[in-house]
């Protein structure tokens, strides 16, 4: 069953909320297909690629071209990378793909147990116009990365939020439904407004359960403000996408030492670079990096 994957931005009761809610279930579902991924390392990555892309359309600013999360768990995953930008596209990889545990206490795909509740949470965002990157970094709370994106943005942002992330995998490894939500406090918020939302939130179902029932991303929001004013802002497709390239590879090559290049003409004679992020293999004969060991005379 194809979906359509789309994010849209809101704005609740009068100004007060930001709001974000995304279908990323044929993102996600291309992530498992490349990297073949088990049920755990499914909803581990899934998640990330979700909370990235919603960290990527809610806080890149013009002169940000992208972000990178990085998960580093004590869990059978190990770290978990994404990349995303701000025009909805996401990519990412898992260190162990093949990681699949039983049901926790609550007969859900224990995610926390796959990602390790020790650990640390950072996004690196680089600014285009200096080509500065900065990271922010915090400690995993709960291992299960909604409440660690939560924490992410409260401590590095300063920004209080909710994050909820769901993917729900079949038992043939395949995904049915992906997607998200983000909700950030703007200053002016009253705490009744704010304690009502937090009620609602604590009362929503799981995003997967309201995917599965054929709920919509706007659907979402009007659950979590139910009764309330919320206007929609905007509408943006979402997708899985590495922008991978045999030029980037062989800026790559170029940069290794003298030595290693000599190795691979001599004893391997010609090299061959694997994407991690969509798997694409990129070939480079003896010529091309004689080539480059010219270039570095």
């Amino acid at each position: 069953m194809m979906t359509e994957d789309y994010l849209v931005k809101a704005t609740a009761e009068h100004g007060m909320f930001r709001a974000y809610a995304v279908n990323a279930t044929e993102l996600v579902r291309e992530a498992q297909k490349i990297h073949g991924t088990w049920s755990a390392a499914s909803a581990a990555l899934g998640r990330t690629l979700v909370g990235t892309l919603l960290l990527a359309t809610s806080g890149l600013q013009g002169d940000q071209a992208g972000l990178t999360v990085k998960i580093q768990g004590n869990g059978p995953v190990g770290f978990i990378v994404a990349d995303g930008t701000a025009n909805g596209t996401v990519k990412g990889y898992v260190h162990n793909p093949h990681v699949n545990l039983p049901l926790n206490s609550n007969g859900k795909i224990d995610v926390a147990g796959a990602v390790g509740k020790q650990g640390t949470l950072s996004v690196t965002k680089m600014n285009v116009a200096d080509k500065t990157p900065y990271t922010g970094e915090v400690n995993l709370v709960s291992g299960e990365l909604g409440d660690d994106f939560t924490y992410y943005l409260a401590q590095s942002e300063q920004i209080p939020s909710a994050v909820g992330l769901s993917v729900f995998v079949n038992p043939d490894d395949s995904i049915e439904v992906a997607g998200g939500f983000l909700v950030q406090v703007l200053p002016g918020a009253s705490d009744e407004q704010i304690a009502d939302l937090e009620k609602s939130i604590q009362g929503l179902p799981l995003v997967s359960e309201m995917l599965r029932d054929g709920k919509t991303p706007e659907d979402i929001l009007k659950k979590i403000f139910a009764g309330q004013e919320l206007k929609i802002l905007e509408k943006m497709p979402v997708k899985y996408q590495c922008d991978c390239s045999k030029d980037r590879f062989s800026q790559a090559l170029a940069s290794v030492k003298k030595e290693d290049l000599e190795e691979m003409i001599n004893q391997d004679h010609g090299a061959q670079a694997v994407c991690q992020f969509c798997g694409k293999k990129y070939e480079f004969s003896e010529d091309e990096l004689r080539q480059m060991l010219k270039d570095k005379d």
